[in-house]
């Protein structure tokens, strides 16, 4: 078993203090939320490092990993896994480690706010009102959620999480995952229509992405997929940027083919300023936080720590 002095452990990115103590008391570590900005310092400190931990912006690619050559553990906190190299990772027997399920809730609650504000299209008015405007009559049309159809693109843990919230509100749901059967039990007992993709875009009132970025993802979306979507129908992407084309999403927002998008993540983030998205109507742009809330941050902090002391420790 290894000791606390026989172990070093290395965190680039923010984490729960209460996770930070716990992972202190059992082995040598450090702990730097602004790591992941110093790159050379980085590989500098996982040199002799046996787990290190990340979010989404460190690249734990072979340049690292050349760096460090004790390194067994590497945690994620979070599940989307294109910031690391799986392949080389695995080929030099470190283990990868994803917080999964632990920022569920917090991804499934951000679409349905998501869907319900776009549907709805009255919040951006506080202004408005507040300097004495009363746009009552422009903004009795907006949409609820209830009776509308919603169409979920990716069915693991966050999609399923989320068809149970939009059921609850009284949608109708419907699904598409490229690696789960039309005949397995999984749609059945969610309650759950399976469909084609192209299907779901025609039909859906409000469209959210649970798929991770590989080769046959990127640009899922693009701009003849986008334009096969319900006129007026919302998108809402917390998964990964590259599965949307940003320039095709900007242009059919420009042309009012869809009434809204939410967009959490980006092809290249920061976002830019000055991109194709900036001024587009209807549209909500967060910078990558729908899985990071108060109560995920700690339930993603305290089970990355568990699962990385139990791997250092075998």
């Amino acid at each position: 078993m290894s000791s606390k002095k026989s172990a070093r452990v290395v965190v680039a990115e923010f984490m729960d203090a209460d996770a930070i103590t716990a992972l202190a008391a059992r082995f040598d570590t450090c702990y730097d939320a602004s790591l992941v900005d110093r790159r050379d310092e980085l590989k500098q400190r996982v040199a002799d490092a046996d787990a290190l931990i990340v979010r989404n912006r460190t690249q734990v690619d072979r340049d690292l990993l050349d760096a460090a050559l004790k390194l067994r553990v590497v945690g994620r906190l979070g599940v989307g896994l294109d910031n690391i190299d799986v392949a080389a990772c695995a080929a030099r027997g470190v283990e990868v480690i994803p917080a999964t399920g632990a920022n569920a809730a917090a991804v499934a609650e951000y679409v349905i706010a998501a869907a319900m504000l776009l549907l709805r299209g009255a919040y951006a008015s506080s202004a408005a009102v507040g300097e004495g405007a009363w746009p009552r009559a422009k903004l009795s049309s907006g949409r609820e959620v209830a009776g509308k159809t919603l169409g979920i693109v990716g069915f693991g843990g966050i999609g399923r999480l989320t068809a149970r919230l939009a059921r609850a509100l009284g949608m109708n749901v419907q699904g598409h995952d490229a690696q789960i059967s039309s005949g397995a039990p999984i749609w059945a007992a969610e309650s759950v229509l399976c469909c084609g993709l192209d299907s779901l875009l025609a039909s859906s009132d409000v469209v959210t992405l649970h798929v991770p970025l590989t080769v046959t993802t990127r640009h899922l979306l693009d701009a003849q997929r986008i334009a096969r979507m319900k006129p007026g129908s919302v998108l809402i992407n917390s998964a990964r940027g590259g599965v949307v084309d940003e320039a095709a999403l900007a242009d059919a927002l420009t042309r009012g083919h869809l009434g809204g998008a939410a967009l959490d993540v980006f092809e290249h983030e920061p976002l830019a300023a000055g991109s194709a998205l900036a001024g587009c109507r209807n549209l909500i742009l967060t910078p990558h936080i729908a899985g990071i809330t108060a109560e995920s941050n700690v339930r993603v902090s305290t089970l990355i720590a568990n699962k990385v002391s139990a791997a250092l420790q075998r």
